[in-house]
């Protein structure tokens, strides 16, 4: 099933592996995921690390001229090819995915875990 049409049935874990920033709808996506979630459950989103400043990103991430290259290239693309068309791509930085996940309703989120290339970000109603 897609990520708007999975069963609700309370989820203990619904997981987002370096995906969301692709989605055309990711605020519906986090969403639908929270609407499938059990009471206590959690998502876990995983996505690139990147700062929330185009700027930051140059000059603190080596490969950040490759991944906004490939973002604009996959990323952006997929997602404008979607309904909605939100477009984060992929440095899309914890402040903006922070915005979605409040935006789909989540109350809780922290930086679960990282390593020079992803982040995870654990997220509850």
């Amino acid at each position: 099933a897609g990520c708007h049409g999975f069963p609700n049935e309370g989820y203990d874990l619904v997981c987002f592996f370096d995906t969301l920033h692709d989605l055309g709808d990711p605020v519906g996506a986090a969403a639908h995921a929270r609407h499938a979630l059990a009471e206590t459950g959690t998502v876990m989103l995983v996505e690139p690390v990147a700062c929330d400043e185009l700027g930051a990103n140059l000059a603190d991430n080596p490969l950040a001229a490759m991944q906004y290259a490939a973002s604009t290239g996959l990323c952006v693309a997929n997602s404008l090819s979607q309904p909605v068309g939100l477009a984060l791509g992929a440095q899309a930085g914890e402040a903006r995915l922070r915005d979605v996940l409040a935006e789909a309703g989540y109350r809780h989120v922290r930086r679960a875990a990282e390593n020079p290339f992803n982040m995870v970000l654990e997220a509850r109603p």
